[in-house]
């Protein structure tokens, strides 16, 4: 379970610590109240550093990586969320859900471009409609998972449950190893 001494706030009136899409869609999303948000020193965004700075533990934390790839001529661009203590399997699953040859995590520059959020602090929570966030089903199965965002100064506690609920999500078995 997250550690329950941290200063989790309502996201929904603490706007002002996300990245503008992540505010936008929590504004807009049914589950937004159930959202908390925490304002974190950005030297210790990335999660190996969260975890040792606050003692959560690192169950509870999940990494959202953009991963791209092409199919004749069409680029296809996802993201997936998986526990920090696994890795997306980019090789067979991500490949395979995409429909591609060969996919690859898409470029720092490009993926803060096209996410308007900062690098090591991507969501799935605001990204662009048109992509498919998929969700490794273990995700789910979590109390809550401490997730970016969108600012590296920040971090979004979400129900594990709800994950299933965002816009564009899709649940996949096996996602992660």
């Amino acid at each position: 379970m997250t550690s329950p001494g941290l200063p989790y706030l309502p996201a929904l009136t603490h706007l002002d610590l996300l990245a503008r899409p992540v505010a936008e869609t929590l504004r807009g999303w049914p589950h937004g109240e159930r959202v908390e948000v925490l304002s974190i020193d950005p030297a210790v965004s990335d999660t190996a550093a969260l975890v040792e700075a606050t003692g959560m533990a690192l169950e509870d934390c999940a990494n959202c990586v953009v991963v791209g790839g092409r199919r004749a001529g069409e680029e296809r661009v996802a993201a997936c969320v998986v526990l920090a203590t696994t890795r997306a399997d980019v090789n067979t699953t991500v490949r395979g859900l995409l429909d591609v040859r060969k996919a690859s995590f898409l470029a720092m520059e490009d993926a803060v471009e096209r996410t308007g959020m900062e690098y090591g602090a991507i969501t799935p929570v605001g990204l662009p409609a048109a992509w498919p966030v998929y969700v490794d089903a273990r995700v789910l199965e979590r109390e809550h998972v401490v997730i970016g965002a969108g600012v590296r100064a920040a971090k979004l506690r979400v129900p594990g449950p709800l994950m299933a609920e965002l816009p564009g999500v899709e649940i996949v078995e096996g996602l992660a190893r």
